[in-house]
Parts: structure tokens; sequence; C-alpha cells
């Protein structure tokens, strides 16, 4: 029988590249992206998504609070707010074992408080945890 998961939860240059640059996408994460229920995007993930935008790091064909709501849109996406649970847990990672910044840590403890899996590239994240990872 094929793993369906309830939620697959995206890091930020996961959820970018799923919206604008699918071609990026590796096999393994598009497909547990295809099998998933739903898509979770974590609330910070809008934020790195500023900060990428106005340090002129990313360029959006549209103006940033009108993609944000339209990346958040599709219907098969769920936003994931930052709650005191994952704060605690993301602030209380193995910082000599997670490398993460902490943005890359709420991430993480998001996709640990939802029991998904997380989309990713981040190697460093992977080697952390190659159970929850996709790449």
């Amino acid at each position: 029988m094929e793993h369906r998961d309830r939620v697959i939860v995206l890091d930020t240059h996961a959820w970018l590249w799923w919206v604008v640059a699918p071609s990026r996408m590796s096999d393994s994460a598009q497909d547990a992206i295809d099998r998933a229920e739903s898509v979770g995007i974590p609330a910070i993930c809008a934020l790195e998504v500023a900060t990428l935008h106005s340090r002129k790091r990313i360029e959006l064909l549209r103006p940033l609070a009108e993609w944000v709501r339209l990346a958040l849109a599709h219907p098969r996406i769920i936003e994931l707010p930052i709650t005191a649970e994952i704060a605690v847990a993301a602030g209380t990672l193995d910082r000599d074992r997670f490398p993460g910044d902490p943005a890359d840590r709420l991430i993480y403890a998001t996709a640990c408080a939802t029991a998904a899996r997380l989309v990713s590239a981040d190697r460093s994240i992977g080697e952390f945890d190659p159970a929850r990872v996709v790449w």
C-alpha cells in the first residue's frame, strides 16, 4: 500500500520552488508533496520570504503581500502557526547537533509538532534527522 502523509511540511526554499520553480524540486520531494493530503507552510516562511525579498535576494512577479496571499491560497495548503510548544521545542534543540538558524529551528519544530515529514534541501537538517527530512 502506498504511503500517504496527512501533512507534509515545506521549508521556505521548498515552498518558493514549489510555487515558482517546480523544476528545482527533487523527484522524491515532489512525490512526497503529491502524495500528502495537505501541504503545511510554517508561518515563519512568510517572514523568510519577506526578508529575502526586501534584501533583493529573490524577485517576485507580484507585490510581496499579494504573492504570499496567493502562494498560501492553494486548496491543499494549510498555514501552520508558531505556538508556544513549537517555540520551546525550537529553542531547546541541541545546539551542537542542530545546525540551523532560528527560522530553521522553528520550521523543523513545526514539522515535529505536526508529526509530519519535512521537505527540505538543507543538507544539515537532513543529516540531523534523515527519517523526517525528504529531498
